[in-house]
């Protein structure tokens, strides 16, 4: 897609609207929407990959800091302000969401500047093929068993029809026989890291942001556990992409070295 065109998703019927929340007051890394990349701001790279997902009939990045509307204007990005007391991305999007007519939401978050366009497509077909999911997400196989134990990375157990049964910063599920990992013919790989791309019916999104934090949620510090404290389904579809967000300035020079000069977009 080249530079300041729009999204368009004619093979699809249903309106489908993807929100990119992007804060400028980062508390580890103030402004990173607007670090340059290759040679453009974070945020750019997100637009641009999200555009390229052919379910998606639109894109529009929100935020509450008028630097990075201003920064994405040369590039034609659409971007709509809100309001800066949101305590949550999901708040942001929800705002967004109102003021649409979107049939299905999609949370794509702003510092995924490598996010997979095909993993955002994969993950809104469950509410294409199912009426009755109400949002979905993704999850990839972990195979470094450094990230099992990692807080940072949010694993994630799903039942044989794949929804979520749990999300959590420990290492789920439990090995109890944890000395036969590693040993040829031991336990196979079997923990899922969440991959945090959301995919919302817009009244359900609008209902999931009116409900008050739920326990575990303020216990693990995960959103996605207040829609299964409330007893609604989350599907979970099975993705290669493994997420790199930029959470620090070293995470700069990395996504850089993996992006390399591939930064145009057709």
């Amino acid at each position: 897609m080249n530079e300041g065109t729009a999204c368009c998703g004619a093979e699809n019927r249903h309106a489908i609207l993807a929100v990119l929340p992007a804060r400028f007051a980062s508390t580890r890394f103030p402004g990173k929407m607007l670090t340059p990349i290759a040679g453009k701001p974070l945020i750019w790279h997100t637009y641009m990959r999200t555009c390229q997902a052919t379910l998606v009939t639109d894109v529009i990045v929100a935020t509450d800091d008028v630097r990075i509307r201003e920064a994405l204007e040369p590039f034609g990005a659409k971007v709509m302000m809100t309001r800066d007391d949101h305590s949550s991305g999901t708040d942001r999007i929800a705002e967004v969401a109102s003021a649409s007519d979107a049939d299905i939401i999609v949370n794509v978050q702003g510092d995924e500047a490598l996010i997979d366009p095909h993993t955002i497509d994969d993950t809104i077909r469950p509410l294409l093929d199912d009426p009755t999911v109400p949002m979905a997400t993704a999850r990839r196989l972990i195979s470094d068993p450094t990230e099992v134990a990692d807080p940072s990375i949010v694993k994630v157990v799903c039942d044989r029809r794949g929804r979520a049964l749990y999300f959590s910063r420990w290492p789920i599920p439990a090995i109890r026989d944890a000395d036969h990992l590693g040993r040829e013919g031991g336990t196979p790989p079997c923990h899922w890291q969440h991959i945090g791309i959301y995919v919302f019916r817009r009244d359900f999104l609008m209902q999931y942001a009116a409900w008050e934090p739920t326990p575990l949620e303020g216990l693990e510090k995960l959103e996605q556990l207040r829609v299964l404290e409330h007893g609604h389904a989350i599907a979970v579809v099975d993705t290669e992409y493994q997420s790199i967000g930029v959470d620090t300035p070293e995470d700069v020079a990395r996504v850089e070295a993996i992006l390399g000069g591939d930064y145009i977009y057709e």
